[in-house]
C-alpha cells in the first residue's frame, strides 16, 4: 500500500507540474484558437505564458536582478521563435503580455485609439494622462509637444547649456574625491538638472525628499501590483500620491504668481499647450505628464550620462579627440 501510495505522488507530480507549466497556455490561448470571427481564426504572436498567477515573472527577475542582463530576456525569445513582427506573448506583472521590440510596432501601439489596451506601467502609478498611458489622437498631441520642448536642436542646446555647468562642477568635485560611485553620484547630478527643466527646482532638501519619493515609486512599476502595507507596490502608491500633492502645489503658484504657464520649465509648457479646438490641458493632466516624463528620464538619462564617463575615462585619446574639436 505504501509502494502504490509512493507510485502515485511520484506519477502525480511530473503531471501536476505539466498542467502548471501550461495552465495560462490552456486558460488564455487556447480559447483563442477555437474562437473565430469572420471565420477567421483568432492569432497570437509566439511565446509561453508561464506558470498561474506568476506567469515568466521568475525568468524575467533572473535576466534583471541576478543576471543584470534584461534585454536578454528578450534576446531568448527572438532566438527561440525568431524576429517575425517582433511580438511575444507572455505573462508578466500579473496579466496576459505582448511583447513588442520593434520601433515601428511600438509606433503603431501608441497611435492606436482602441486596438490595443495598455494596462502596463500600471495607470495607477503612472497617471491615466500619462503619455505613457494615452493613446492615438492624444498620445500624438502629447508626444509632438513634448518632442519639440526637448529633442529638436534648438531645444537640445538650450538643455545643454543649462546642465552643462553641474556636470563640470560634478566632474571637477569626483576628480579631487578621487574614488566616487559613479552611478550613484550621476543620479544625483541628473536629478538636479531633471528637477531644473522640467518645474524649475533648485538643489536642496525638497528635490533631495523628491529624489526618494522617485526612486520609490519607479521601484513600484517593477513589482507585481500588491497593494497591502508593507510592499513595495503599496509604497510606490503613496510616493505617487506625495509627489503628485508636490506638484500640484507648485502648479497652483505658477497660476497665481505668474498667470498660466509664464516661465519657461516644462510644466509652463504644459500648462499653455493647447489642442487643435484652443483647448488646454487639464490640471491633472499637467501633474500626470510632468510626473511620467521624470520618470522616464530620470534613470535612463542617468545610464546614459554614467556610461559616457565610464568609457571617457577608459579610453583617454578620445577624449584628447573631443577636445580637439
Amino acid at each position: 500500500m505504501e509502494f502504490l501510495l509512493l507510485g502515485w505522488v511520484l506519477g502525480a507530480l511530473p503531471l501536476l507540474g505539466l498542467v502548471l507549466w501550461w495552465w495560462n497556455e490552456l486558460r488564455y490561448v487556447v480559447p483563442l484558437k477555437f474562437r473565430a470571427s469572420n471565420h477567421v481564426t483568432a492569432k497570437l504572436p509566439p511565446g509561453h505564458m508561464g506558470l498561474p498567477f506568476v506567469g515568466e515573472l521568475f525568468t524575467f527577475l533572473w535576466y534583471f536582478k541576478i543576471l543584470r542582463r534584461p534585454d536578454d530576456f528578450i534576446n531568448s525569445k527572438r532566438n527561440k521563435y525568431g524576429d517575425g513582427v517582433g511580438l511575444y506573448r507572455t505573462y508578466l506583472f500579473g496579466s496576459p503580455s505582448i511583447i513588442a521590440c520593434f520601433p515601428m510596432v511600438s509606433r503603431f501601439i501608441f497611435q492606436s485609439d482602441d486596438k490595443f489596451i495598455l494596462e502596463w506601467p500600471n495607470l495607477e502609478l503612472m497617471g491615466r494622462n500619462s503619455l505613457v498611458v494615452v493613446q492615438g489622437k492624444a498620445h500624438s498631441r502629447l508626444r509632438s509637444f513634448v518632442t519639440n520642448s526637448i529633442n529638436r536642436p534648438n531645444a537640445l542646446r538650450l538643455i545643454a547649456a543649462q546642465v552643462q555647468t553641474r556636470i563640470v562642477a560634478a566632474l571637477n568635485s569626483w576628480a579631487q574625491t578621487g574614488k566616487v560611485k559613479a552611478y550613484k553620484e550621476v543620479k544625483k547630478v541628473t536629478f538636479k538638472n531633471v528637477g531644473k527643466l522640467f518645474k524649475s527646482f533648485e538643489p536642496g532638501p525638497e528635490q533631495d525628499a523628491m529624489d526618494k519619493l522617485f526612486n520609490g515609486l519607479v521601484r513600484g512599476i517593477r513589482v507585481h501590483p500588491f497593494n497591502f502595507p508593507g510592499s513595495a507596490y503599496h509604497y510606490a502608491v503613496q510616493c505617487r500620491n506625495k509627489l503628485n500633492e508636490i506638484f500640484r502645489v507648485e502648479l497652483e503658484k505658477k497660476k497665481k504668481e505668474n498667470g498660466v504657464g509664464a516661465g519657461n520649465d516644462l510644466m509652463d509648457g504644459l500648462m499653455q499647450m493647447k489642442d487643435e479646438e484652443g483647448n488646454q490641458l487639464s490640471d491633472q493632466e499637467v501633474l500626470d505628464n510632468i510626473v511620467s516624463l521624470v520618470i522616464g528620464g530620470y534613470e535612463s538619462t542617468s545610464l546614459a550620462s554614467m556610461w559616457g564617463i565610464y568609457y571617457l575615462a577608459k579610453y583617454p585619446d578620445v577624449v584628447q579627440k573631443i577636445r580637439v574639436l
